[in-house]
C-alpha cells in the first residue's frame, strides 16, 4: 500500500498544479477549502482503501462535472489538461476497487 499511496500523493500534487494553472488562466484566484467530510484515522487497511476509494470517486465525479463546462469555453488545451486529471482519477478509482476485492 505504501507505494500506491506515495504515487497518489505525487499525482495529487501534479493535479493541484494543473487546477491552479487552470484557475489562473481563467482569471480566477486559486484558494483551498477542505472538504467537510471527516478524516478517518485507522490502521485497518480495508478501511484505508475504502476511504481512499470514496475520496477518489468524489474527485472523479467532480472533474466529470467540470469538463463539460470547460468544453463550452472552447479552450482545447485547458480541456485536455483537465481531462488527463479526470482520467487519472478514474484510474485511481478502478485501482482501489480492484485492491478492495483482494
Amino acid at each position: 500500500l505504501s507505494a500506491h499511496f506515495s504515487n497518489e500523493v505525487n499525482e495529487s500534487v501534479m493535479h493541484a498544479a494543473t487546477v491552479r494553472s487552470a484557475i489562473v488562466k481563467l482569471d480566477g484566484t486559486a484558494t483551498t477549502e477542505r472538504d467537510p467530510s471527516p478524516i478517518v484515522h485507522t490502521s485497518n487497511y480495508k478501511e484505508i482503501l475504502e476511504e481512499a476509494y470514496h475520496t477518489e470517486k468524489a474527485a472523479a465525479e467532480t472533474y466529470g462535472r467540470i469538463l463539460p463546462l470547460v468544453e463550452e469555453l472552447g479552450d482545447a488545451e485547458l480541456y485536455d489538461s483537465l481531462e488527463v486529471v479526470y482520467f487519472d482519477e478514474q484510474r485511481s478509482v478502478e485501482e482501489l476497487r480492484m485492491m478492495m476485492k483482494e
